[in-house]
C-alpha cells in the first residue's frame, strides 16, 4: 500500500472496526428482544437493519457497494443464491440485497457461537451451521436446511468454493452442497452470483485495510431447479459466476 494511502488507512481502520463492533453489540440484544417478543417476522426485521448498517459501515473506508441486477426475483418459491466468496465483508450486502428473499447461508460452525449479532443470527434466524471437517454432519445439515428452505420459501445462499479467495481468483466450485440444496428443495429457482473487489478490502492484511475499494454484486439469469439435470445447471452456474469475475 503505498504510504500516502497507509496513512490515511490506518485511522479510517480503526473507525471502521469500532463503529463495526458498536453495531454487533448493540444489535445483539435487540434480536435476542425481537426474536423473543415478535418471532421470526420482528427478528428478520432487526437482522435487514443490522446488515443494512453494516454495508454502509463500509463507506468509511471510501468503499462502495453496487448491486447490479436486471432481474425480477420470485420470493413465492425457495431460492437457491450460488455465490464465488471474496471476503466475510461480503455477507452483510448480501443480506441486504436479497432481503426480500429472506436469505440464509450456509455457514462454518465456528460463527455459531462466540461472535456477538452474527452468531445468534446463524443459530436463530434458520441459516446452516456446518462442520467442514466432517462430511457427513455437513451434508446432514445442508439436507435440513434444504427442506426447511423448500418449506418456507426462504433463499439459502451458498459459496461452492467452500472459503474465500485471498486474491479474487474463483477456486473450484464442489458441486455437493449445491446437489443437496436442489435435491430437497425441488421447486426452488437457482440465482447465480458475481462479486468482485471484496477481496481487496484485505487485500493488504486486516489492519490497515485497504480504502476506496469498489465491490459489485451482479446477478445473472435465474435458472429453475426442475428445468435442467442437475450437471447441466451445475455447469451452467458455475460458467456464469466466473465469466464476470475480473
Amino acid at each position: 500500500m503505498p504510504i500516502g494511502k497507509r496513512l490515511l488507512a490506518y485511522p479510517l481502520s480503526v473507525v471502521f472496526y469500532l463503529m463495526y463492533a458498536i453495531l454487533l453489540c448493540v444489535f445483539h440484544p435487540l434480536q435476542w428482544m425481537a426474536l423473543k417478543v415478535g418471532g421470526y417476522t420482528a427478528h428478520k426485521k432487526i437482522v435487514d437493519i443490522l446488515n443494512c448498517c453494516l454495508t454502509a459501515s463500509l463507506y468509511i473506508l471510501g468503499t462502495r457497494v453496487k448491486f447490479i441486477n436486471t432481474y425480477k426475483f420470485d420470493n413465492s418459491v425457495p431460492n437457491i443464491i450460488v455465490s464465488n466468496h471474496q471476503s466475510t465483508h461480503e455477507i452483510s450486502p448480501l443480506g441486504w440485497f436479497f432481503r426480500d428473499l429472506h436469505p440464509k447461508f450456509v455457514a462454518k460452525q465456528e460463527l455459531g457461537k462466540g461472535i456477538p449479532s452474527v452468531s445468534f443470527n446463524l443459530k436463530h434466524g434458520g441459516s446452516a451451521l456446518i462442520d467442514r471437517k466432517d462430511a457427513r454432519q455437513a451434508l446432514s445439515a445442508i439436507g435440513a436446511f434444504a427442506k426447511y428452505l423448500e418449506k418456507n420459501k426462504r433463499a439459502g445462499v451458498i459459496f461452492p468454493e467452500g472459503t474465500r479467495s485471498r486474491d479474487g481468483q474463483p477456486k473450484r466450485f464442489s458441486e455437493n452442497g449445491v446437489k443437496i440444496l436442489t435435491k430437497f428443495a425441488p421447486s426452488a429457482t437457482v440465482i447465480p452470483v458475481t462479486i468482485n473487489n471484496s477481496w481487496k478490502l484485505w487485500e493488504y492484511g486486516q489492519f490497515p485495510m485497504n480504502i476506496g475499494v469498489k465491490m459489485t454484486i451482479e446477478t445473472h439469469q435465474p435458472i429453475k431447479v426442475a428445468d435442467q439435470s442437475f450437471n447441466e445447471l451445475f455447469a451452467e452456474v458455475e460458467e456464469k459466476v466466473k465469466s464476470k469475475i475480473i
